[in-house]
């Protein structure tokens, strides 16, 4: 069965459970009209041999006779069927006396099979079956004579009166010819009829085929059609869905990552080749002898191996902070983070007027409680007020501000310079950012890596916080730190 397909073993099996039925139903009604009708004829067995039993047969009457229904029913009062056989037996089974009546005067006399003493004694009074010959069968009984003449054909004992099961067998024929004839036109109808019902019924699964073909092919965008839910087929096709859906989704997510990696790939390589090309072009120039003002160019070397030794410690934290190592966690106070980064940009832009406040400069400062390593939240706090002073221009008013929003704790750095678009605040934390067209640095201030941000993102999320960013062109830039209430 397993070479055929669904729908042929579906079919299949519903004409087998129909054919098993209806041939368990046909045997049951064959068997009991059978009974039914056997039970009949025994009915009249009963009365035609029990007035028979009452009297034995005359001494004149040979021992083969021929009687018409009637003759014999003036006997016994009874209505014999057309073709009966009545014998007498001896107390040993011998054959006394033969009454029958056949259906035609030349058809020889039924040869019953022969009754001995214990088979006798056996079945009397019960009716029992037998087979002549010549191969039909007979239904017979045996009942002892309640009167005998002594002298009559040896004193006959028993009486047994036999008519043909011909017409009951006739009768379970007729019945199983009928019952065959209708079974064979109920199982083509069926067979018809469920080939219509189970390629109708298969059809879901068809078009459930014809997707997953599609999205083998590469077309992951595909979905399944949408089916009753009540169904199996309708939990299936909605499960495929969820499923082509977080496949898809990772598939997205993963093709983005790969981007990302290449773009900072990219531009790793290309923030590390420009503090090495100038290294290495002075170190060409002083070979040459080229340099007038050597002391100039080694300060320019520094600097450039400081640069360059900055971003690979970024680079450096990054890779740590991906492979996500477990941090110095202990309980702390934000309010001393905000304080500290207040007396360290007063001391930075002693001319920047700085504000310390409460959550979205409401009221004072507030208690914010939690979990964390200080080093590295210090290093996100001080990330945050380095980039305020570089972006905007000088005299921008800052407002640093700690406390608890809606049941966890706040740390924003928040200005008033010039803001940033939608689309640019979408790709601040990305490494290697930069929004320098629109966020002016103070002249004479070096640029930086474009991973600061991207790193204290990074800080944020690793203590089960967030960092988000609220701007708009002309009001200014909040970075807020929320992370989770230690209590």
């Amino acid at each position: 069965m397993a070479r055929f397909s669904l729908r042929v073993r579906l079919l299949v099996l519903a004409l087998l459970l129909v054919t098993t039925g209806l041939v368990v139903s046909d045997t049951w009604v064959l068997g009991t009209v059978r009974s039914q009708l056997v039970e009949r004829t025994d009915q009249q067995l009963e009365r035609y041999a029990e007035p028979l039993s009452r009297r034995a047969p005359s001494r004149q009457q040979s021992q083969v006779s021929v009687f018409s229904p009637q003759t014999l029913s003036r006997r016994t009062g009874q209505t014999l069927p057309s073709e009966y056989v009545v014998r007498y037996l001896a107390a040993d089974g011998t054959v006394l006396s033969v009454l029958r009546q056949p259906l035609t005067d030349s058809e020889p006399a039924p040869q019953l099979p022969a009754l001995t003493a214990a088979a006798l004694t056996r079945r009397e009074g019960e009716p029992f079956t037998e087979k002549v010959p010549r191969g039909s069968e007979w239904r017979s009984l045996v009942l002892p004579l309640q009167r005998t003449a002594a002298g009559d054909f040896g004193s006959p004992r028993f009486v047994q009166v036999a008519v043909p099961m011909d017409d009951v067998q006739s009768t379970i024929t007729h019945l199983r010819t009928t019952f065959f004839t209708i079974g064979g036109a109920v199982l083509a109808g069926l067979a018809g009829l469920g080939a219509i019902a189970v390629r109708a019924g298969l059809r879901p699964l068809r078009q459930l085929e014809a997707g997953a073909q599609r999205i083998a092919d590469g077309d992951l965008s595909h979905r399944m059609p949408e089916l009753p839910a009540r169904t199996e087929v309708g939990r299936l096709s909605a499960a495929l869905n969820r499923m082509l859906t977080d496949i898809e989704t990772a598939f997205a997510d993963r093709a983005a990552s790969e981007r990302r990696m290449r773009r900072f790939v990219a531009d790793a390589s290309h923030e590390l080749r420009t503090p090495l090309a100038g290294i290495r072009g002075f170190a060409e120039l002083h070979r040459m002898g080229a340099l007038d003002d050597v002391d100039r160019a080694m300060d320019r070397i520094e600097s450039e191996a400081v640069r360059l030794g900055g971003l690979v410690e970024d680079l450096l934290m990054l890779a740590r902070l991906d492979e996500e190592r477990p941090l110095n966690l202990a309980p702390m106070d934000l309010r001393t983070l905000a304080a500290d980064a207040l007396h360290d940009l007063t001391a930075l832009d002693p001319g920047r007027p700085v504000a310390l406040t409460g959550p979205r400069g409401e009221g004072a400062p507030q208690p914010a409680p939690v979990l964390g390593d200080e080093a590295r939240l210090r290093q996100v706090v001080t990330n945050l007020v380095g980039n305020a002073v570089k972006h905007t221009p000088a005299g921008t008013a800052v407002r640093i501000g700690v406390g608890r929003l809606n049941g966890e704790c706040l740390l924003e750095v928040a200005d008033q310079g010039p803001g940033m678009t939608e689309d640019q605040a979408a790709l601040v934390f990305e490494r290697f950012y930069r929004v320098d067209a629109s966020r002016a640095r103070r002249a004479g201030e070096g640029g930086g890596s474009g991973l600061g941000l991207a790193i204290a993102s990074a800080l944020v999320v690793a203590h089960g916080g967030e960092l988000t960013l609220h701007t708009a062109p002309g009001d200014g830039a909040a970075f807020r730190v929320v992370l989770p209430h230690q209590r």
